[in-house]
């Protein structure tokens, strides 16, 4: 320092200090950005949970909205391999949110996300959208056959053989659209086909566990033209949950968040906004 002109130390010396009162001595706008931030961090985190023959972007329109709007958003990759594994698998990602946090489950994420709540202090809610929230003992397979109107079986492809004799399913491509996601255009409808995810058969027929919904206040929104779980299942399974409000959309298909993210955003928005 001292081979350091004494004119250039000095102004770097002024500099230091200038930078140092400039940091103790924060402006009013400052404390309101700050304000702001920890406002938003106030705001429950939402954990979209995909089901079956889809992947976490299908929830790409309510996630845009959700996260314009100020919530932090965490889209689980589902395993989609068990009921007991993948609510596991999710119920790992609830422990590592600080703060509280809204569930939500699409179709077989319904299944995931009743389990997955179990034992955390910090899940407030939970929004089923199109989907499964089974009583303990129940599964996937028998509440989708419990009411007429599913498809879903005739619509499948041919069986992929695991090397432990279980096996994978698909939706046939060719069958994808009608029979998943009728009211998305063509060619959105055509990418979800060949980048579907497959389910396990043993994960559609195995017996849910204890029932979070129980515990835990519900939200359900599905559309009338739903060809995977019939309607009139949804319906029954959110009367049993005492929802705080159920939502039928009029001609939407069983992947209604993606092609009515408003409808769906705005109930989720409604559950964060109704739990303490």
């Amino acid at each position: 320092m001292n081979a350091i002109p004494r004119r250039i130390r000095l102004a770097i010396n002024g500099f230091a200090a200038a930078a140092l009162l400039g940091a103790v001595a924060l402006p009013p706008a400052s404390f309101a950005a700050d304000a702001d931030v920890n406002a938003a961090q106030a705001k429950p985190t939402v954990v979209l949970v995909h089901g079956a023959f889809a992947d976490s972007s299908s929830w790409d329109g309510v996630a845009a909205k959700l996260i314009a709007d100020g919530y932090p958003v965490i889209g689980a990759a589902n395993p989609l391999r068990s009921v007991k594994g993948d609510a596991d698998y999710v119920s790992r990602i609830v422990q590592n949110v600080k703060g509280p946090v809204i569930l939500v489950g699409h179709s077989y994420g319904g299944s995931v996300i009743t389990e997955a709540a179990n034992g955390h202090d910090n899940v407030k809610g939970l929004v089923y959208v199109s989907a499964f929230a089974p009583e303990a003992g129940e599964t996937v397979a028998g509440l989708a056959s419990k009411f007429p109107g599913s498809t879903l079986g005739s619509a499948l492809a041919q069986p992929v053989t695991l090397p432990d004799g279980g096996k994978d399913l698909y939706i046939d491509q060719t069958k994808f659209r009608n029979q998943f996601a009728a009211d998305v255009p063509v060619a959105k409808a055509r990418l979800m086909a060949e980048a579907q995810r497959p389910v396990t058969e043993a994960a559609l027929n195995e017996a849910s566990g204890t029932p979070a919904w129980k515990s835990l206040p519900s939200w359900f929104i599905y559309g009338s033209a739903d060809k995977n779980i019939p309607p009139a299942a949804i319906a029954y399974m959110a009367q049993r949950a005492a929802a705080k409000k159920t939502v039928e959309i009029a001609g939407a298909s069983h992947v209604v968040m993606t092609s009515h993210p408003a409808e769906v955003t705005k109930l989720i928005e409604d559950a964060a906004k109704s739990v303490k």
